[in-house]
This record gives C-alpha cells, structure tokens and sequence, in this order.
C-alpha cells in the first residue's frame, strides 16, 4: 500500500546538498551546540544556506553576549559521515526527494537522519505502535496480532525497539517490512538484547535515527525519538501504557502533528491499561482489530499546518523584548504562538529573539516546539 507523498517547504531546494562538502555543512549546523531543528530551519530560511548559517552563528551568539560560540569543526563531521559510511548508513536531508515524506511535515523534523535499510519504506502508509515495557502477556499477544493483521493488509508498522510492546509489534511486521526507530545512535542497539530483531529488521525494514553514530542513548533523548516514531505514521496506536509514560508523550506528539491517536481499552484494575483508558475516555478511537484501525484510517487525517517562518534582518537583538520573554518562560514548557499572544509584538519578532535566546543558551526547546527555560 503506498501513501501520498508530503512535501516540505520548509527547507529551500537551493539549500538542499550536492557535493560532500555541503553534506558536512549540514551535520555541522545541526550538531553546533544550542541549534535544534526549528533552529536550523530557520537559520538556513533566513540566510539561504547552510554554509551561510553556519558563518554567521557565531555573529547571532556574539550579538547576544557570547564571545566563544564555535560550531561543530569540519573534523569532526569528518569523522561521523566517515563512521556512518562505514556501517552502511545513509544520511537522508530534510527537503530531499528520499527523506520520509510525512516527516518532512512535523513542526520539528530532524534536519539529518542516519538510515540504515530502505527508506523507500518510509514512503509507504504506516501505523505506530507504543506501549509498555513491562507489559503484560495479553498485551503483547494483542499487539502482535494487531501487527501481524495491518502488516499482512500492506501496512508499515513504526515502533521503538524497545522491550515489551515494541518488540512484539516489530517482530509480527517483519515480512511486510517494519521501521525501527533509535534514541542513540542508528548503529547502537537499545536494549541490547534486541540486536538480533534490529538486524532481522534491516532484511526488509529500516532502522532511523537523528542522533550521531555509535552514541549512547540518555534519558533525555527518548522523548525527541518519540516525536519521530510519531511523525513517521499515519496513527499512532496505544497498546498499553501508564498514565505517566513515554507512550502518552507519543500520543500527546501525534495529537499536536496532527495524527490519529488510537488505543486499546485494558482492565481498569491493571496501571498499565491506565493510559489507554485516559486516551479513548478523551476521544481517541478505541481499536479491538486491525479492522478497526483500517477503518478510521479510511479517511486521511489533514496534514498539520506549516509553521510560518520568520525572516528577520540581522540585527542586535531586542533586550526590551528579551527581557519580556524571559519573564513569560518558565520552567514548564510553552508554545510559541502564546508568548506571541501575550508580548503583543509581531510573530517575526518573538521568533527572532527566541532564536538568539536559544543560541546563547538561556532557553531550550523540547520535542512538539515548546519552549523552557534552561537549567
């Protein structure tokens, strides 16, 4: 089954990489401290190309009171694209022809992506699964089933590869292909007691990941890996989860980037149904089969909005509205468009200031956009 290519604006055609040089750019933009994928995007927007971005962030930094910002050296990049290489992975760009389609829609896209497989699966309609690690015998034996019947019907199923329901989902998929997606590098298995799926997986599937090769996965990085295993699918579908887990934070991800958030009920007695029971009480569709999930996936869900950019003139930034800003965020994240209601400036301005506070380090941006303060 094959889905409707999506196609992003966000990144200029003339920006996108033609040689190796440019390729380089591109990981060392995105990996240069303090600049995320919102960041980036608009960096390059604003100054037509990596390169370009790259030469004037340490001016952006410096503008803002940081006299030593270095971005990522040439040699370093050097040395990512070279491990990358050598394991036979494929650095897909935002904006090319090859990268994953309804990805390129999400508010924050990874700029790189390391593939390892065939990313021409990415193309093809697709259903996310989350759930509990620890999950039950009954959860596991449902999602595997659910899997099994969705991947027979032509459907690609997206998860984790972490213990439990992800590795279940994965394994039921794996003839009709299955994309795993990693919180560490795309070469550094977690658990790794799923070394063996992740290398079954590559036969007919693809393994993802925005993070540098050989890293290894930190807490913080599974919710930015959640917002991908979301943006990759049509729907995501909630096989069992607490009510505080990173399976709701990959349904609250789907909700934002405008994806069908499905779940299956559980024994309201058993904490790890608690999360799905939330979901469906608050709208989502409650699925009891595959049926189910191919009958609300009959009508496409609308592709999200795209994020106007801004486009300011390079100039020393606002302290006025800086000031404002900073007295607005706190340490719960925010929305941009709301600090935007309440300074009652113009959109291009807040986004421009936000920039240059994310750069010199005195906010930081989470996975769906929001803003914090930064510890």
């Amino acid at each position: 089954m094959s889905s409707i290519p999506l196609r992003s604006a966000k990144i200029p055609y003339s920006a996108l990489p033609v040689n190796h040089t440019d390729k380089l750019d591109w990981l060392r933009l995105y990996r240069s401290r303090r600049v995320g994928p919102v960041t980036f995007i608009r960096l390059v927007r604003e100054h037509g190309s990596v390169a370009a971005a790259l030469e004037i962030l340490p001016s952006i930094a410096a503008a803002s009171g940081v006299a030593s910002y270095q971005s990522m050296s040439r040699e370093s990049a050097e040395i990512e694209y070279a491990a990358g290489h050598k394991i036979g992975a494929e650095l897909l760009f935002l904006g090319a022809e090859n990268y994953p389609p309804r990805l390129a829609t999400i508010q924050d896209p990874p700029p790189v992506l390391w593939a390892l497989g065939d990313p021409a699966i990415a193309f093809r309609t697709s259903v996310a699964f989350v759930g509990a690690r620890n999950s039950s015998s009954l959860g596991r034996r449902m999602a595997a089933k659910l899997a099994k019947d969705l991947s027979a019907e032509g459907y690609v199923i997206v998860s984790g590869l972490a213990r439990g329901i992800d590795a279940e989902a994965h394994k039921a998929a794996l003839n009709g292909g299955t994309i795993a997606v990693l919180a560490g590098g795309v070469d550094n298995i977690y658990p790794k007691e799923n070394n063996g799926l992740a290398q079954e997986i590559l036969e007919n599937g693809l393994c993802v990941s925005e993070m540098p090769i050989g890293l290894q996965p930190q807490a913080r990085h599974f919710p930015r890996r959640n917002r991908i295993i979301s943006g990759l699918a049509q729907a995501v579908l909630v096989v069992e989860g607490a009510s505080k887990s990173g399976s709701l934070i990959t349904a609250r991800n789907a909700l934002d980037q405008g994806r069908e958030v499905m779940a299956v009920p559980g024994n309201p007695m058993d904490g790890r149904a608690a999360g799905c029971n939330m979901l469906i009480r608050d709208g989502a569709t409650l699925v009891r089969s595959a049926s189910d999930i191919i009958e609300a996936l009959a009508t496409p869900p609308q592709a999200p909005p795209e994020i106007p950019v801004a486009r300011p003139k390079a100039k020393r930034p606002d302290k006025a509205l800086s000031r404002i800003l900073m007295s607005l965020i706190g340490s719960a994240p925010v929305q941009e468009d709301i600090l935007v209601r309440q300074t009652l400036r113009p959109a291009q301005e807040v986004m421009s200031v936000l920039l240059d506070l994310e750069v010199t380090r005195k906010i930081e941006r989470f996975a769906g956009g929001a803003i914090a303060v930064a510890p």
